[in-house]
């Protein structure tokens, strides 16, 4: 049995894609970090997640059902770029990353028996963005749930020129690390 800790549409739809079956359980944690890095705080809080779920469901992982959270963060030049409170953070957002390249940071936790965190980067280049595209762009609605104000797997996908690294770790969910992450502890897509 595989519970996603994580409310995110884009995680389950991954594991949906991958032939995995499973449950959601939304993880209440805290989620600051402090100053960590990205990659820090990824790992961080993707175990925070996996693990206040896992203290739920003790019984169900002695008998085999492993925990699988994620944590996603946008960085430029350092720089944690979380999700926008309003338009005119998105827009701010977005001409930042107009023209340059960023880094998403993804942490993978899975406990089941035990516990194994990873961290996946992908970096990924923006297009020149006029203030037109920006507009449209946040006209869409998608920007205020998501970080750095954009998602990648809808309409966001056109500011991109450039994806260097696993296209899915964008989204929020690495494929390759999730799939081998969870082949460790038994748990497979359905055939």
């Amino acid at each position: 049995m595989l519970i996603l800790a994580s409310g995110s549409p884009r995680r389950a739809e991954i594991l949906k894609m991958l032939g995995y079956d499973f449950t959601v359980e939304v993880a209440d944690c805290d989620e600051s970090v402090g100053d960590l890095t990205a990659a820090d705080a990824v790992a961080v809080l993707s175990r925070r997640k996996a693990q206040a779920v896992a203290e739920l469901h003790q019984g169900e992982i002695e008998n085999g059902a492993v925990i699988l959270g994620a944590d996603t963060l946008v960085t430029l030049d350092g720089k944690i770029l979380g999700k926008p409170s309003d338009e005119a953070e998105a827009a701010d957002m977005l001409r930042t990353l107009s023209g340059r390249t960023h880094t998403v940071y993804t942490g993978v936790t899975v406990i089941g028996t035990s516990a194994q965190t990873e961290v996946s980067a992908a970096h990924v280049t923006f297009a020149e963005l006029s203030e037109a595209d920006i507009a449209r762009y946040i006209a869409t609605g998608e920007t205020l749930d998501k970080a750095g104000a954009y998602g990648i797997q809808g309409r966001g996908a056109v500011l991109a020129e450039k994806i260097e690294g696993d296209f899915f770790n964008v989204m929020g969910l690495p494929a390759r690390t999730s799939f081998l992450m969870l082949s460790k502890f038994g748990i497979y897509p359905s055939i």
